[in-house]
């Protein structure tokens, strides 16, 4: 696989949740009013905790309490970022307008950053000899890959009768198949299917019960709690099952782990992330903005995390220590926010949320308004 050993997320939603979601495209007036301030803020939170974990990754070694806050942050920031994909692909029916939103918001960044990403690693890993190639999703561009299949998809489970407990039996099975190549990173896009097929089936009332006082205070130790069973867990318990990337027997288990694991997983990160939830602020803050620029954040943020350890800013000595750790995680975050900003988003806009009009033919639907 050419994945890199970090897996993560998000796409993160597209910078217009509604067009990403494949609804009706509305007026720039009225997308704004549409959008809710609560999605945004979550989606802003995740991209920080994504750019965070990538950061910690050359800290591991050596550092119980960076493993163990690396493993925590795993078990939330994709499982979150998928879920809100799937609440926001529910409308997904495959109609010509949202087929062309798919081509541009999702197909072409992946091809365009698959590319890049393969010859920025051509440069930093010194191998001239790397192909491109866009059946095997090289480290971030997995997610874009994923998202296509999930939503070409969402027909599907929006019709059968009992779609989660299906997708949780199809996440079992992949576990038990380490024949399952590299294409698309398909063990990566069954893994995680439960997640996406979780949100298509929550509704608005769903996230008004996170939102509820209550919830908000048990959050508080559960997040304590769970980082005391992952600080213990470190030397027992190997945090690739949160990659979702590989089989039980590639992990050196026995084939009935996988399956257990899969449950096991899902209750747990599906429970973290009612608690992260649950602290998102519901009201306008000032990263509300940012949120709508999160596709742009995960995405440029993989180069800088990449050749941070090519050009060896993590050798000095400070850095493995208290104040180094600190630091790195504070900078992570300043550049993944840098990352969302307009002007930041103005200059890639060419690649991840092209129009492409002269692409596509006029359906009968367009050609039939004044």
């Amino acid at each position: 696989m050419r994945a890199s050993p970090t897996p993560s997320a998000d796409v993160p939603v597209r910078p217009s949740a509604t067009a990403d979601v494949g609804t009706a495209n509305p007026t720039p007036g009225k997308q704004r009013a549409q959008r809710d301030p609560f999605f945004d803020n979550a989606k802003y939170l995740a991209i920080v905790l994504v750019a965070i974990g990538h950061s910690w990754e050359p800290l591991r070694s050596g550092s119980r309490s960076v493993t163990a806050l690396y493993t925590l942050v795993y078990a939330v920031h994709m499982p979150a970022f998928i879920v809100i994909s799937g609440y926001f692909s529910r409308s997904f029916r495959a109609t010509p307008p949202q087929i062309r939103r798919l081509l541009t918001g999702v197909v072409l960044p992946y091809v365009v950053f698959e590319t890049a990403y393969t010859l920025f690693t051509r440069w930093t890993d010194h191998a001239p000899d790397r192909a491109i190639s866009l059946l095997d999703p090289l480290y971030l561009t997995w997610f874009l890959a994923a998202l296509f299949v999930w939503r070409l998809t969402t027909p599907v489970w929006n019709h059968v009768r009992h779609p989660l407990p299906l997708a949780l039996a199809i996440a079992m099975l992949a576990t038990l198949s380490p024949s399952i190549g590299n294409d698309l990173d398909l063990q990566r896009v069954l893994q995680f299917l439960p997640y996406f097929v979780l949100g298509l089936s929550l509704k608005p009332e769903h996230f008004q019960l996170v939102r509820r006082p209550e919830v908000r205070q048990l959050a508080v130790p559960v997040f304590v709690g769970a980082l005391a069973v992952a600080y213990w867990s470190v030397p027992r318990f190997d945090y690739a099952w949160f990659f979702h990337n590989a089989s039980a027997d590639q992990l050196g288990a026995p084939d009935w782990e996988g399956p257990v694991m899969t449950l096991a997983l899902f209750a747990c990160s599906t429970l973290l992330v009612i608690c992260f939830l649950a602290w998102v602020p519901r009201r306008r803050t000032w990263f509300t903005a940012l949120g709508a620029g999160t596709l742009y954040g995960y995405l440029l943020h993989g180069f800088l995390a990449q050749g941070a350890k090519s050009w060896g800013w993590y050798d000095p000595a400070w850095v493995r220590g208290p104040l180094g750790e600190i630091t790195v995680t504070v900078v992570a975050a300043v550049v993944v926010t840098a990352l969302c900003t307009p002007p930041v988003r103005r200059v890639f806009r060419f690649a991840m949320e092209p129009e492409m009009r002269w692409a596509f033919r006029r359906d009968t639907t367009e050609l039939a308004r004044p």
